[in-house]
C-alpha cells in the first residue's frame, strides 16, 4: 500500500462530494432527523435514551451503506475504476481511500446526530461519551466497508439497493434492538452471533447503563473493527479490473 495513493484518492472523493452539497447535507442530517423524530415520537427522555444509543449506531451504518454501495457501483459502471487500475495503483489503496474519505463523512454524520441527541434532545448515558462516539464511529465503518464489498456483486444502482434487505435489515431484525438476543429460538440467537451488528448493539447498549468499560465491551469493539477490516480485504479480493 501507498499512503500518498491513498489520500489521492480520499481526495479525489472528497472533491466529488463537495460539488454536490445537496446530497452530503441529506447524508449529514438524515440521522439527526430520525434522531429528533424518535424522540417526540416516544415524548419520554427515559424511553428515548433506553433505545436512542443503539439507533446511533444503526442509523449510520444503514446510511453509509446504502451511500457507498450506490457511489462505488457508479464509478464501476461508468468505467472510472478501470482507468485508475491501469494506473499503478494497488486494490487496497483504492479501497481504503474510498473507505477513508466516507468514513470522514461518516465520523461528521455521527458527531452531529450524537452531539443533537446528547445536548436538545436529552439522551443520559452511563457510560463515557467519548466510548459512545467510538462505537457509533466504528459501526459506521463497518457500514462503509460492507457497503464496497457488496458493490462488487451488483450490476445496476437498483440491485445494490437491493442488497439492503440482504446485509442490513436481517441484522437489524436479530441484533436485540427489539428482543433480547438470549431469549431468541438457538436458531436465530446462533445467527446474531456471526452478525456484526449484534456486537455493535451489546456495545451501546452496555455503555448506556455502566460506565465500566470490561473484557466484554473492548471485545464487542475489536469485532465490529475487526469485521469491517475483513469487509475491505473481501472487497480488494473480489475487485476486478474490467466492469462486466
Amino acid at each position: 500500500m501507498s499512503a500518498s495513493i491513498t489520500i489521492a484518492t480520499t481526495r479525489r472523493i472528497l472533491t466529488q462530494l463537495r460539488h454536490d452539497p445537496r446530497t452530503v447535507a441529506l447524508i449529514i442530517g438524515v440521522p439527526s432527523l430520525l434522531m429528533i423524530l424518535l424522540r417526540y415520537v416516544l415524548n419520554s427522555e427515559r424511553q428515548f435514551s433506553g433505545i436512542a444509543p443503539a439507533l446511533l449506531g444503526i442509523f449510520p451504518f444503514t446510511i453509509m451503506f446504502l451511500l457507498t454501495s450506490i457511489t462505488t457501483l457508479r464509478e464501476r459502471t461508468t468505467g472510472t475504476f478501470e482507468r485508475l487500475m491501469t494506473l499503478p495503483i494497488g486494490k487496497l489503496d483504492l479501497l481504503f481511500g474510498y473507505a477513508l474519505a466516507f468514513g470522514l463523512l461518516a465520523t461528521l454524520q455521527v458527531l452531529v446526530a450524537a452531539g443533537i441527541s446528547l445536548t436538545w434532545l436529552g439522551l443520559d448515558i452511563a457510560g463515557s461519551v467519548w466510548t459512545l462516539l467510538l462505537i457509533v464511529v466504528l459501526d459506521a465503518l463497518l457500514g462503509t466497508a460492507l457497503g464496497l464489498f457488496v458493490s462488487a456483486f451488483a450490476r445496476t444502482e437498483f440491485q445494490a439497493i437491493q442488497f439492503l434487505p440482504v446485509f442490513v435489515l436481517p441484522q437489524f431484525l436479530l441484533c436485540g434492538l427489539f428482543v433480547p438476543r438470549d431469549s431468541m429460538g438457538w436458531v436465530l440467537n446462533a445467527i446474531s452471533d456471526v452478525l456484526p451488528l449484534s456486537y455493535a448493539v451489546d456495545a451501546l447498549t452496555h455503555v448506556t447503563r455502566s460506565d465500566t468499560i470490561d473484557g466484554t465491551l473492548v471485545r464487542n469493539v475489536a469485532i465490529i473493527a475487526g469485521c469491517a477490516v475483513l469487509a475491505l480485504l473481501l472487497g480488494a479480493a473480489t475487485l476486478r479490473r474490467r466492469t462486466p
